[in-house]
């Protein structure tokens, strides 16, 4: 829910409120019920409000506490501020309303900014301390909700999108090049940079606090995944029954609302388990499919489309049922608006997902959703088994760089970059970001197939998971819908860590037996071996039709490289091979030729870098040109 923005000058220079006003229009779809402001010499805050809980205007921000000691603006929604609210009237705090927002508000004045690891859900918050003239910044644990911040040593601008500080009057849109050297090795951000030169994203699980006084922004660190001590004398039984309660729980406490809640429904394990779970609260639930065209779709991509399973799921469960069927063409007209909502480029191809989400907001304001399943279950089987043999970290960093390298090698930045940007970059640093993920923790070992495996997951909680919950987020709050994630449930979480692999991975132990040596296709084999979310697929038996319990993994994406030999080859010529290309300032003009070429006539998948080379055109012509669209 919402959007939040302020701005803290440390010489107290009062910022004016038409300057405050301009910078939360630029976030005002993430708000469509109303908006506040708050501003006290040096300090001002702005609020969009999307209304999910008290929807009346005794929840309306800012939100100052009882004592007059806190003014809060905050974005997303805590489920256990009902367990808090009773702790807190029991220390003898009032309440007015029935938001979680007053929750948070009382909260710090209560137990000040520590209160912010009691918070069960998902949360970005901008706090004022009156008393202390200091101001914080908070973010959940799992980095759901997203913060950005620009710092100039003298005023910290920040908000929750990165549209509200470029509305700043000071601020001037540069191009990062280490981000872009980032972005197009990882098509991710490992690094809480972004591609605006000088704009940060303050990190998941993460406060930060700042007065007149402060020099540099100090990062308080206070949680993190940790998969490094699974518990082996759990039982697999145990571990299914706690995985189902845990699990009931989440779902239930994340159907808490005051507006109508629907689900997505792939036709998948994850979207399956939740629509089962939450078809049992409400009366004919709402659930939304994003289906594809296949009349021109070849090879592995012809199972792509998910409407089929989907039918057999909303029939099952009595749903109301939605259906968005995309054909080739819809990429053409939903790109730039992708691009301008999403700003900071993130992993795979997204436009499906802004068009489900905008179907989905016809309906209902806030959408259940399967991500993080994989991540805490080991849902991706054939990555860890690439890397699950090495007999030592250096070997395992090896081998899951080259993995993790999904767009461009480093032998090939020299052709990608034009000579002026290669001159910029660092080679190296890719690499250096890529292990420091992992150096961060020094909890963990590389002695094991198991702890190998665990690794993985804790990497791919930090980044993969990450990135999908910065586009899962843009892309619903764009078209005002709220997602909510009963996979991250800090209770879930908690224990998701502490299963041992053998209970997540069902074909462990005939892997470690396999030669791999023996096999002229490796990626071949570690295909058949789908077997991850084992104690997952086992807690929800009886609750799903088999069919979808044991259907192989399939990740939720349009049939782009199909699409992008037939239908959209004119369109990415046209895009990104003529004269009015922005981006070839940055990127070689002959490299893109030779991947589109490789693409359309040799039939070599490069979908994934076409996609991130259209959207960094688009972002050119958006943040770089001002370009409309």
């Amino acid at each position: 829910m919402c959007g939040i923005a302020g701005v803290f000058n440390l010489n107290n220079e009062p910022f004016a409120l038409s300057n405050l006003k301009i910078m939360a229009d630029a976030i005002a779809h993430r708000g469509p019920d109303g908006d506040g402001f708050f501003i006290d010499e040096g300090i001002a805050l702005a609020h969009k409000r999307l209304a999910i809980l008290d929807v009346s205007t005794k929840g309306a921000q800012p939100m100052t506490s009882k004592d007059g000691q806190w003014t809060i603006v905050f974005n997303g929604c805590i489920y256990n501020y009902l367990e808090l609210k009773q702790e807190l009237k029991s220390k003898g705090h009032e309440f007015i309303s029935s938001s979680d927002t007053e929750v948070i508000s009382e909260g710090l004045a209560a137990y000040g900014p520590e209160f912010f690891k009691r918070l069960n859900g998902m949360f970005a918050v901008g706090a004022w301390n009156h008393q202390e003239k200091m101001l914080y910044l908070s973010r959940d644990r799992y980095g759901i909700k997203p913060l950005y911040y620009w710092f100039t040593g003298k005023t910290l601008v920040f908000a929750s999108e990165i549209k509200a500080i470029i509305a700043h009057p000071k601020f001037s849109v540069q191009l990062n090049m280490g981000a872009l050297n980032e972005y197009f090795t990882f098509q991710n951000m490992f690094t809480f940079r972004t591609l605006f030169d000088g704009v940060e994203m303050l990190p998941p699980a993460n406060t930060i606090k700042i007065n007149s006084l402060s020099s540099k922004i100090k990062h308080h660190s206070w949680w993190d995944y940790d998969f490094s001590q699974p518990d082996e004398t759990l039982s697999f039984e145990d571990a299914k029954n706690e995985t189902e309660r845990l699990f009931r729980n989440a779902v239930s406490t994340q159907m808490i609302s005051d507006v109508p809640v629907g689900s997505y429904l792939s036709g998948g394990m994850d979207s399956g388990s939740i629509t089962a779970l939450a078809s049992s609260h409400v009366n004919r639930l709402a659930t939304f499919t994003c289906g594809f065209d296949m009349s021109e779709v070849t090879g592995v991509e012809s199972n792509y489309d998910e409407r089929r399973d989907a039918e057999l799921m909303a029939n099952y469960f009595k749903t109301e049922h939605y259906e968005q069927v995309l054909n080739a063409g819809d990429i053409k007209w939903s790109l730039p608006r992708v691009v301008n909502h999403l700003e900071d480029l993130r992993v795979g191809m997204s436009y499906p997902n802004y068009y489900i989400s905008r179907l989905a907001s016809k309906f209902v304001k806030v959408c259940l959703q399967g991500t993080g399943g994989d991540e805490l279950f080991g849902g991706y089987p054939w990555r860890y088994y690439r890397v699950f043999k090495s007999v030592s970290q250096k070997e395992y960093f090896n081998n899951y760089y080259d993995f993790w390298q999904r767009l461009v090698p480093d032998k090939d930045k020299s052709n990608l970059f034009s000579a002026n940007v290669f001159k910029q970059i660092n080679l190296k640093e890719p690499r250096e970001i890529f292990e420091r993920v992992f150096t961060f923790n020094d909890s963990l070992r590389y002695d094991t197939p198991e702890q190998h495996i665990n690794n993985s997951l804790y990497f791919e909680s930090k980044t993969f998971l990450s990135g999908l919950f910065l586009v899962g987020d843009k892309l619903a709050m764009a078209n005002g819908l709220e997602e909510r994630f009963p996979f991250m449930d800090n209770n879930l979480v908690d224990f998701a860590q502490k299963i041992p692999i053998k209970y997540k991975l069902g074909n462990l132990e005939e892997m470690k037996r396999i030669n791999e040596n023996e096999f002229g296709n490796k990626r071949k084999l570690y295909q058949e071996y789908d077997d991850g979310k084992n104690v997952l697929r086992k807690a929800m038996q009886g609750f799903m039709p088999e069919k979808i319990i044991n259907r192989k993994k399939q990740g939720f994406s349009a049939p782009d490289e199909s699409w992008y030999r037939g239908e959209n080859a004119s369109y990415i010529k046209e895009l990104l091979l003529n004269n009015k290309t922005v981006s070839s300032d940055f990127i070689n003009r002959d490299y893109i030729k030779k991947i589109v070429d490789e693409h359309v006539n040799d039939h070599i998948n490069h979908r994934l870098l076409i996609w991130s080379l259209m959207n960094f055109e688009w972002w050119c012509k958006i943040f770089l040109n001002n370009e409309k669209f």
